[in-house]
C-alpha cells in the first residue's frame, strides 16, 4: 500500500521541477506556469469530493483499479498536449484521478488494529511523502535527459504496471455501510458539523500544505536566479527531493509518537518546526547549507503534522473513514493549490523573501488557529465539568 500511494501521488508533483521547461515550450510566464500546478492540485481536491467517499460504499480494490485506469489515460493526454489549454485540462484530470491515494489510506487504517493505527498510517503516509519528494527527483532527471513529455509517458506505463500488481496483491474489501452517493454526501456534511476536531485538522492541514506547495512550486525559479545560477535548474530542483526525503523518513516515527503521546503534542511540535524552517530559509536560503537544512526541517514538520492529523481523524468514526479523509484531504489540496499560486505571485512580487514570508505567514495562522481550537475545547470541557458538579445527587 505504501508503494501504491507513493507511485500514484507522484503524478501530481512531476510538474514542479519541469515548470520552467513547460513554460518555455508554450511561451508561458511564471504565474501562468504556477497556475497549471495549481489546477492539478485543484483537480485532486475535486477528485476527493467525487471519488474518495465511494470507498465507504463500493468494493475498494475495484474502485482503486478503475481510478488507476483514468489516471493512465490522463497522463497520456498530458504527454501529448499540443496547446497550453489542453495541458491545463490534462493536468486537472491527472490531479483528480490521483485522489485514488486517499481511497487507499483509509483502507490501510481499516485493516490496522487500533493500538497500531498511528504506526500503520505513518508507514503508508511515508509512502505518499516519498512519492511526493522523489517524484521531483525522477521528473527533474528524466526531463533534463529526455524532455518533459517523456516523464508523463513513462508515468502512464507505470500506472498500467501498478494496476496489474494491485489486482493480484490487494485483498477484496466490502464497504461497512449501505448508502447512496447523495446520502454519503449528506452524512459527510453532518460529520463536519458535529466534529470540531475534523474542522481543526482540515484547516491546519490546508495551511501546512499551502506553505509547502509555495516552496516547491518556486524552488526551480530560485535555483535558476542569480542567487545560484544553475543552468539546469529543473534537474537540481529534482535532486532537492532527495534532501526532503530525509525529513519524510521520520513519518513512521511520528506516527508512533502520536500513538504514545497523543497527536496534539506532535502537531504543535510540527507547527513550530515548520515555521522555523521558513524563517531559516528566508535568512540563509541563498547559501546551499541553509537551504538544505531548511528543506529537511520543513519536510519533517509538514509530514509530522500530516500524519498526526490523519491519525486523530481516523479515530472519530471507524465506519466513516473514507468520508473523514475526503473532508481533510479536500481542504489539504485546496490549501496546496492556493499555496502554489500564492507562491508564484509572491515570487513575482518579492522573489525568495516573498515566498518564505508567505510560508511563515501560513504557519503563523495555523498556530493561532490551533491555539484557538484548544482554548475552546478546554472551555467546553470545564463547562461540562461545572454543570455536572451542580447536579442533584440521586438517592
Amino acid at each position: 500500500m505504501a508503494v501504491t500511494v507513493g507511485w500514484i501521488v507522484a503524478n501530481i508533483y512531476y510538474i514542479q521541477p519541469l515548470l520552467a521547461d513547460i513554460a518555455r515550450t508554450f511561451g508561458l510566464s511564471v504565474q501562468q506556469a504556477g497556475a497549471i500546478a495549481m489546477v492539478s492540485q485543484a483537480g485532486t481536491a475535486v477528485g476527493m469530493f467525487l471519488f474518495v467517499p465511494l470507498g465507504d460504499m463500493l468494493e475498494r480494490r475495484s474502485l482503486i483499479l478503475a481510478l488507476l485506469l483514468g489516471e493512465m489515460i490522463s497522463l497520456l493526454f498530458f504527454a501529448s498536449a499540443g496547446t497550453s489549454f489542453a495541458l491545463t485540462v490534462a493536468a486537472f484530470f491527472v490531479g483528480a484521478f490521483a485522489a485514488n491515494v486517499h481511497v487507499v489510506v483509509p483502507f490501510a487504517a481499516h485493516l490496522a488494529v487500533p493500538s497500531q493505527r498511528g504506526r500503520v498510517v505513518g508507514a503508508v503516509v511515508a509512502g505518499i511523502l516519498f512519492g511526493v519528494l522523489l517524484a521531483r527527483t525522477f521528473s527533474g532527471t528524466i526531463g533534463a535527459w529526455l524532455g518533459w513529455r517523456m516523464v508523463y509517458a513513462i508515468a502512464a506505463g507505470g500506472m498500467m504496471l501498478l494496476g496489474l500488481v494491485i489486482r493480484t496483491r490487494l485483498p477484496v474489501s466490502r464497504p461497512e455501510v449501505r448508502l447512496s452517493w447523495p446520502q454519503l454526501m449528506h452524512s459527510t456534511i453532518g460529520l463536519v458539523r458535529r466534529h470540531a476536531l475534523l474542522r481543526e485538522s482540515a484547516l491546519l492541514g490546508a495551511l501546512f500544505f499551502a506553505g509547502f506547495s509555495a516552496f516547491w512550486t518556486t524552488l526551480v525559479f530560485f535555483l535558476a536566479s542569480p542567487a545560484y545560477h544553475y543552468v539546469n535548474a529543473s534537474e537540481v530542483a529534482g535532486l532537492f527531493g532527495l534532501v526532503g526525503a530525509i525529513g519524510a523518513g521520520g513519518a513512521p516515527t511520528i506516527g508512533h509518537l502520536a500513538d504514545k503521546h497523543g497527536p496534539r503534542f506532535t502537531i504543535r511540535a510540527a507547527l513550530w518546526l515548520t515555521l522555523a524552517s521558513f524563517l531559516l530559509m528566508g535568512l540563509t536560503g541563498r547559501h546551499l547549507a541553509g537551504l538544505i537544512t531548511g528543506v529537511i526541517l520543513m519536510d519533517l514538520g509538514v509530514q509530522s503534522g500530516h500524519v498526526s492529523n490523519q491519525t486523530r481523524i481516523y479515530g472519530i468514526d471507524p465506519s466513516a473513514r473514507s468520508r473523514l479523509n475526503m473532508v481533510y484531504m479536500f481542504c489539504y489540496f485546496v490549501g496546496g493549490g492556493l499555496g502554489s499560486y500564492g507562491g508564484a505571485l509572491c515570487w513575482h512580487a518579492a522573489a525568495w523573501p516573498g515566498v518564505c514570508g508567505f510560508g511563515a505567514v501560513m504557519l503563523a495562522l495555523a498556530l493561532v488557529a490551533e491555539s484557538a481550537y484548544e482554548r475552546r475545547r478546554k472551555l467546553q470541557t470545564n463547562g461540562r465539568a461545572f454543570d455536572s458538579s451542580h447536579e442533584i445527587p440521586q438517592p
